[in-house]
Order: structure tokens, then C-alpha cells, then sequence
């Protein structure tokens, strides 16, 4: 007789959706990758279509019909509202005894702890921040963008970049590399160039990721206007988690503080650095560390936490995606 399904982890994210099928003892039975799980840009209707496309793949592999539990780490769920009518969805497909949808900044978190404890920060193309106890308490923040109070992520810091890069080519800001390491990347002579063909999609939206990196890079050769977009960066990362961290009552003791997000997870001196020397000075007992484990890792160890799995059986299951 073959294991039993367990837990159906999912993580979906912007670009991405990674589904698990675990046993009741860890083991990973059956795993499907499929795009992103966007509800507000293409409707939730869709967006649930393209979803299930890709756990019925990993169920069907499995040999599975159903699991005793959904654990899943959604985009987007970033208010109960939000929450609660993800969880109607998901739950109206069948996939489990029971449901529970979080924000996908959890499973970045519950992968890198050994228990439900700690504050993860993710720097992607956003950001966030969420703070997990035991007991079930938590700490969030909306994460709906600048008018929820955030700042930060590489959308953002592409766009602090264009701007300064304009201002410093026309006159109405400070001198700056940016105004010719950016258009160069994208192959032409000035900013002029480059903000016509923004204006005129010749460069397509889509690339204005490539924008971040360049400006790590000018930040990374001495210039003083991308190096304050970074620390100003890194001043908000430190901000989220020290307000998580009281939020908590965990300020006073050793707890794990994880980095993860693309931004984050490419690791620059700058940014990483300047966390990490901010956080000391504010939160002397966080113990910080970047998150580089699949988050499917974590919204997997939460399904096996809801079901009171045994420790041996967390352990198999973080073997499997921490294995070299």
C-alpha cells in the first residue's frame, strides 16, 4: 500500500507556482511547477484556472484524489478579506480536508526556521514583512504598496532610479552615474533616449527589472546617489523587522530574522551589510541569516505543523529540498 497524501503545499507567487504533494511522514510524493497566481491583474477566476491546472498535475502524479490538508502561501492574500475569499476558493476545489491560505511571505519564513517562530523579510519585486509565534500570533503589514506605507522592492528601486537619473541629466538633481549606466544597458546614447523609449514601449515595460541590478552595480563603483537608494533600502528592511519583532514580544530574545526575495537572496555587500548592521544596533538578539530554500519548503512545513506531524517527519521533508 503506497503513503498516504498528507499535505498539498503551495506556493504561488507573481511569476511562479510550485505545488507539492507530502506524505503524512514527509515524503515528498509528486511536485508541479505553473505560472504565477496574479487575482488582481487577471481576475480570480483565471487566475484559480491556471492554479488548479497545476495541482491536479501534481495529484495525478501523487496518485492522489485528495489531501487531509491545503497549506497554501498565496500572492496577493495580504488582508483577511483577501485571505477569506482565497480560502472559499480553494476549499469550493475539494483538495482537502481542510484549507488555510497565507501570504507567500510565509513560507519564506517557515523555511528557514525549525520551528514556527522568527520574522522573514522579502525584497522581491516588493516587499514585505510577516513575524510568526508558536502560538499562532502573528505581525504583518498590508504589502498593497506605497499608499500601505511601503517602500522598497525592485520595482520601486527601479523606478527611484530612472527618476534620479532624469532629474541629474536635466538639471533638478544631484550628478549620477545612473544617468549613463542606465540608458547604456538598455543600449543608448542618454536618458532623453531612454525615457522616449520607455514612453513609446521601444524598451517594454517588462524589462524595467533589468533597471535594479545596473543600479547595485553604479552603486557598487562609488556613486553616491545609488548608494543612498540602497541604504535607504536597507533602513526600510530593518524598520520592518524591528517593528515585527516588538509586534511579537521576540526583541528580547534570540530570533531568527531571515532575508529572502530575489534582491535579498543575490546577496550585495551594500545592502546586506547595512541590514545587518542596523538590525545589531536595533535588535542585538536577531539572528540574521538569508533564505535560499524553495518556499514551497515552508508552506509544506506548515501543512505538517497543522497536522501535528512529528519532528522526523519535518526533517524528511527539509532534506529533500535542502539536499545538495
Amino acid at each position: 500500500m503506497g503513503l498516504s497524501a498528507g499535505v498539498l503545499a503551495i506556493d504561488a507567487g507573481n511569476s511562479k507556482t510550485d505545488v507539492a504533494v507530502i506524505a503524512h511522514d514527509g515524503t515528498v510524493l509528486a511536485t508541479a511547477r505553473g505560472a504565477g497566481f496574479r487575482p488582481p491583474a487577471v481576475g480570480l477566476d483565471p487566475a484559480m484556472a491556471a492554479l488548479t491546472t497545476t495541482v491536479t498535475r501534481a495529484l495525478s502524479n501523487a496518485g492522489a484524489s485528495s489531501v487531509a490538508h491545503v497549506s497554501a502561501c498565496l500572492a496577493n492574500a495580504d488582508l483577511p478579506l483577501e485571505e477569506q475569499q482565497l480560502t472559499e476558493a480553494l476549499t469550493a476545489r475539494g483538495w482537502g480536508s481542510t484549507t488555510t491560505v497565507r501570504n507567500d511571505t510565509f513560507a519564506v519564513l517557515r523555511a528557514g526556521v525549525t520551528e514556527p517562530r522568527g520574522v522573514a523579510v522579502v525584497c522581491g519585486a516588493g516587499i514585505n514583512c510577516v513575524g510568526m509565534r508558536p502560538d499562532g500570533r502573528t505581525a504583518r503589514f498590508p504589502a498593497l504598496g506605497r499608499f500601505s506605507g511601503d517602500w522598497g522592492g525592485g520595482w520601486h528601486l527601479a523606478e527611484e532610479a530612472l527618476w534620479h537619473a532624469a532629474r541629474a541629466q536635466d538639471g533638478r538633481g544631484a550628478p549620477t552615474a545612473l544617468a549613463h549606466t542606465l540608458p547604456a544597458h538598455f543600449g543608448l546614447p542618454d536618458m532623453p533616449a531612454l525615457i522616449e523609449a520607455l514612453h513609446f514601449a521601444h524598451v517594454p515595460a517588462a524589462r524595467r527589472h533589468e533597471v535594479t541590478p545596473v543600479l547595485f552595480a553604479t552603486a557598487a563603483g562609488g556613486d553616491d546617489v545609488a548608494q543612498s537608494v540602497i541604504d535607504r533600502q536597507a533602513e526600510e528592511i530593518a524598520t520592518m523587522a524591528t517593528v515585527a519583532l516588538h509586534r511579537l514580544d521576540l526583541h528580547h530574545e534570540e530570533t531568527p530574522v531571515l532575508l529572502g526575495g530575489s534582491v535579498l537572496a543575490a546577496e550585495h555587500p551594500q545592502l546586506n551589510d547595512r541590514v545587518r548592521t542596523l538590525l545589531a544596533q536595533r535588535a542585538p538578539r536577531a539572528v540574521v541569516r538569508v533564505v535560499t530554500s524553495s518556499p514551497v519548503l515552508g508552506a509544506g512545513l506548515l501543512g505538517l505543523d497543522h497536522l501535528s506531524a512529528p519532528s522526523h517527519a519535518h526533517n524528511r521533508l527539509r532534506r529533500h529540498y535542502d539536499r545538495p
